[in-house]
């Protein structure tokens, strides 16, 4: 899939590149994304300043919309 790459840097550190596709864990979805944005905390995470809380993905794009392509075995069911 694709998605915005990055090095602890500068904006010269960001690229759009090729990732694998990640699932979705037991208390989470996975989007098939539509559009996505990048934030503050996106900027700040790429100048190393923000860590993803240790178990979450370091795909940068926290605002996101899409459609819910597979949920977790701990989601509640509506969220399909």
């Amino acid at each position: 899939m694709k998605a915005v790459l990055y090095k602890p840097g500068g904006v010269e550190n960001l690229s759009v590149g090729t990732v694998a596709k990640p699932s979705a864990g037991k208390t989470q979805v996975l989007i098939r994304t539509h559009f996505t944005a990048l934030n503050r905390a996106d900027t700040l995470q790429r100048k190393g300043l923000y860590p993803p809380p240790p178990g979450e993905s370091d795909i940068l794009g926290l605002e996101v919309s899409g459609m819910i392509e597979d949920v977790g075995d701990e989601c509640v069911r509506k969220w399909k």
